[in-house]
């Protein structure tokens, strides 16, 4: 007969071997559910096809500057701010802050082609000119 010692063991082998063949069905199933109607010239396509999305974006800039200024000399410091931020066609926005202790507004001017139909402060035109780069 059996010890118990050895029952445990062969017990605990025993579950090991059914997890691992679990494991392994389940694994092999996912696989076959994956790969279904698939060969391997499709997956190759598809990698490649990603990896040229990828290499697109990568090259594709989105440009952001952004500038500190005291637009009132006699109060403050430089707590008013202006944004530049630009596509690879100089498409974008220029968004500004101006700062007093009274209060504090903010502004939003659309760019196209780097130049807006709006008029920019020197600040905005230093940012456009500085995301341009």
């Amino acid at each position: 007969m059996y010890t118990s010692l050895e029952i445990i063991v062969f017990s605990v082998t025993g579950l090991a071997i059914l997890i691992g063949a679990f494991w392994i069905f389940s694994t092999e199933k996912r696989l076959k559910r994956f790969f279904l109607g698939k060969k391997g010239k499709d997956l190759e396509d598809t990698i490649t096809a990603l990896e040229k999305e990828i290499a697109e974006l990568k090259s594709r800039k989105v440009k952001i500057e952004t500038i500190r200024f005291n637009p009132f000399s006699d109060q403050g410091s430089n707590q008013s701010f202006a944004i530049g931020i630009l596509n690879e066609e100089e498409d974008g926005v220029v968004i500004s802050s101006l700062y007093s202790r009274e209060r504090m507004s903010v502004f939003a001017k659309p760019i196209k082609g780097g130049k807006s139909e709006y008029e920019l402060s020197s600040e905005e035109k230093d940012v456009l000119k500085k995301a341009k780069v």
